[in-house]
């Protein structure tokens, strides 16, 4: 039984739903599905479209809104909102280390994990989208990996939109994960040395924190071993409209005086641990370079190696000179089931997954390329996340994408520009700008 209840301005209903693990096999194992329907209070009891909106990661569950904040209450002037927790995430039939051995040791739980990429993403959608909308086919609204996934759902189901929008999420259709990465360095040094020019001060800071890692054998509250290298992984915030500023909050003040010499501070510890941590997303990092897996060829931990291309991110010799230190991005490495307690009883789960060698491809060139759905995506301009001149090459492979590139946002800008981004997407989707 659907369960409503009210918060300002908005009615929301939870919704429970049943699909098969392996949509190729749809009579074997289920797993259950949490979706949060949204519609605006005084639209309640109208017959209103319908649009699924699939959050980014992957390994996220949908946004936990209080009313009617950034692009739902755009989304609610026009349609009932769907905010899918997609599988293994929210309260999707959660994946993490509590739950995976239920499957079994490793090899099942890599197994398992397979069938949590987009394509099965997809087909979630369908199975439900019946039950939802009687049949009729629904918006999609894709932010990053949710954007990826709707390219995937114009490439296996395109007959369930209504319409797609897009934003910092158009994936490259044929990149391996080296070659992601390979873009990827590049534009996150950018975004550093940008930090630095707003916050010169913060070059020496980082360096003395970094100092003490390398000197230092420090474990954070929660059990998180915090080393050089975890340390330049909060660069990943500078890919969000506030992240560089919060950087440098937590930076400026991460030292005390204490009766052994100076240590890092509690508040410090406390915040980091908060952003390293993987206990509340832990798919994130164990299915995150599958999703760029699409032939036989391993991912085999490519940001690591990649990463060693590029040695201006080596802390150890960054610090023998007098170079800024380089934080890093958007990118999982071994060394995190080493230092994070909740992903280190799944180690070999992840290694498996990284060398698996029957990807299959997620994104079909032919069935995009005589697209009839209308789609509008918005690119940001030197997307930490998201390579800008990949998602140019997808979009130009769309038939009918509408594209609206700005430096106005960063990866967020979905969230951060209130609804100016998502009426910017439908007016383009409607041929209305």
């Amino acid at each position: 039984m659907s369960l409503s209840y009210r918060q300002p301005g908005v009615v929301l209903t939870d919704r429970r739903f049943t699909v098969p693990l392996d949509h190729e096999n749809p009579s074997g194992e289920t797993i259950e599905l949490y979706a949060r329907e949204a519609v605006a209070s005084e639209k309640a009891h109208q017959d209103l479209p319908w649009l699924v909106y699939l959050q980014g990661g992957p390994g996220f569950g949908a946004n936990r809104f209080v009313g009617r904040p950034a692009w739902l209450g755009r989304a609610l002037k026009d349609y009932r909102v769907l905010l899918l927790d997609q599988r293994g995430t929210g309260a999707s039939t959660p994946a993490n280390r509590q739950t995976l051995p239920l499957r079994g040791g490793p090899a099942e739980q890599a197994d398992y994990l397979t069938r949590f990429r987009a394509d099965s993403i997809v087909r979630d959608c369908e199975a439900i989208r019946p039950a939802v909308t009687g049949g009729a086919p629904w918006t999609v609204l894709g932010q990053s990996f949710g954007g990826f996934c709707t390219v995937a759902y114009l490439s296996l189901a395109p007959e369930g939109l209504d319409t797609a929008l897009i934003t910092g999420g158009l994936p490259s259709l044929d990149a391996h994960a080296d070659d992601v990465y390979r873009a990827a360095f590049p534009r996150i040094e950018r975004k550093v040395v940008a930090h630095y020019a707003r916050y010169p001060q913060d070059v020496e800071r980082a360096r003395r924190i970094a100092d003490h890692l390398l000197t230092h054998d420090v474990v954070l509250p929660n059990g998180y071993r915090l080393t050089v290298e975890a340390f330049q992984s909060l660069g990943i915030l500078l890919g969000g409209s506030e992240g560089s500023h919060r950087l440098h909050f937590l930076l400026e003040d991460a030292f005390v005086r204490t009766p052994r010499g100076h240590e890092l501070s509690d508040a410090f510890q406390e915040e980091a641990q908060n952003l390293l941590s993987y206990a509340g997303h832990p798919l994130y990092a164990l299915v995150h370079e599958a999703i760029y897996g699409q032939d036989a060829r391993p991912t085999d931990w490519s940001a690591e190696r990649v990463r060693a291309e590029f040695p201006r991110f080596d802390a150890a010799k960054t610090l023998a000179g007098d170079e800024p230190l380089l934080f890093t991005g958007e990118s999982i490495h071994p060394w995190m089931f080493d230092c994070d307690p909740a992903l280190r009883p799944l180690r070999e789960t992840a290694e498996l997954l990284a060398a698996r060698t029957d990807w299959t491809p997620l994104y079909d060139r032919a069935r995009l390329a005589v697209n009839e759905v209308p789609v509008a995506a918005a690119v940001y301009h030197d997307d930490m996340y998201v390579d800008t001149a990949h998602a140019l090459t997808t979009a130009r492979a769309i038939r009918g994408l509408r594209t609206w590139v700005t430096d106005e946002f960063e990866h967020d800008g979905v969230r951060a520009g209130g609804p100016r981004v998502l009426d910017r997407l439908l007016s383009l989707a409607r041929d209305e700008a």
